[in-house]
């Protein structure tokens, strides 16, 4: 969601060569910034598993890069949930500071 109160949805999009596939929070966040999003101050994870998913490598370095300071919500199609600030889950992060 961004700070208009807009929701973008995304969702996994599998291809048969695993690394072309690409994960719903990506989808998500390229939606938003493609339809021209203002800052994004929240995402939510929800999977239809009993642990909650947090988003993996890739995402993580996405949702870094152009969703720092948003809350990330995990949580299951059991209702389920925890919440917590981005910035929370990849400590040390790799940005364009490096480069």
């Amino acid at each position: 969601m961004d700070e208009a109160g807009r929701i973008f949805s995304g969702c996994n999009i599998e291809s048969a060569s695993y690394g072309l596939s690409m994960c719903a929070e990506r989808v998500a966040v390229f939606k938003a910034l493609s339809e021209g999003a203002g800052k994004l101050v929240r995402i939510a994870v929800v999977a239809g598993t009993e642990t909650l998913t947090p988003p993996c490598g890739a995402c993580r370095q996405i949702l870094w890069e152009f969703c720092r300071d948003a809350e990330l919500l995990l949580a299951n199609l059991a209702g389920k949930q925890e919440s917590m600030a981005v910035s929370q889950i990849f400590p040390r992060p790799f940005d364009a500071s490096f480069i």
